[in-house]
């Protein structure tokens, strides 16, 4: 008994071994991968160069005798609607603020200040980029919501994915089921996903400010994550109250 116990506890570890080693070239393949794709849409916008996809797609989006009205049923913009409003500042903000007073009553500090730095630098990022570019709203079709800021990047495709992809590491953590963590992260992906398509189905953003969105929220992620693994390497986690 002791030994088919010794066993599986060797095979976890060295099953964690494994995981460890291939973490970090997977971070930074990721990085480079959705930091060089944002790097190149701002190239091209700086330059002053339009994506012809991002004209035929918002006008595919749209019924061709009428631009006021997205394809589909009418419940789907009541979805986009409310969809598009979980990436905004109000919610994005009362959620993480709620998270991040929540862990620091359980003393849960490190976790508070993941989700902390992921907000307030992904925001930080996104006006700054918004400053710097000035990118008109597209003028394709009408804008099916009310915005007031530049294009370009998308704050809600950006924020979105920093926060949810930061959550969901935070919770994949905790299940130790490959498939629970697969189930966690698919989820907050999604959601991720579908928040950025809602800003194109609006009319408000044009795709590539969606796709430069969702690579520096989910850049701005990997960052995060990376720094908290650093630091719980160097710093030993205080034991947690029950």
């Amino acid at each position: 008994m002791k030994s088919d116990t010794h066993t599986a506890a060797a095979e976890i570890s060295r099953e964690a071994k494994r995981a460890v080693r291939w973490l970090w070239p997977t971070l930074i393949l990721l990085f480079l991968g959705t930091a060089g794709l944002a790097l190149h849409i701002a190239e091209e916008i700086l330059d002053g160069d339009v994506f012809a996809s991002d004209r035929a797609i918002m006008l595919a989006l749209r019924d061709p005798g009428d631009l006021t009205r997205p394809i589909g049923p009418v419940w789907l913009l009541e979805v986009a609607r409310d969809l598009t409003a979980l990436g905004g500042f109000t919610l994005l903000w009362l959620f993480g603020v709620t998270g991040v007073v929540y862990l620091l009553l359980r003393r849960r500090r490190a976790e508070a200040g993941w989700i902390a730095a992921s907000l307030a630098g992904s925001a930080l990022i996104n006006s700054a980029l918004k400053n710097l570019f000035h990118r008109a709203r597209p003028d394709v079709v009408p804008h099916l919501v009310e915005v007031a800021s530049a294009s370009f990047p998308s704050g809600h495709a950006m924020s979105s994915a920093a926060i949810y992809l930061t959550l969901g590491v935070m919770l994949a953590e905790t299940d130790q089921r490959p498939a629970g963590r697969v189930f966690i992260m698919g989820f907050m992906t999604l959601l991720s996903v579908a928040i950025g398509c809602t800003r194109v189905y609006l009319g408000v953003h044009w795709p590539s400010d969606v796709v430069a969105g969702w690579c520096l929220g989910a850049a701005w992620a990997l960052i995060v994550f990376a720094a908290n693994r650093l630091f719980r390497r160097t710093v030993p986690s205080p034991a947690r109250p029950a």
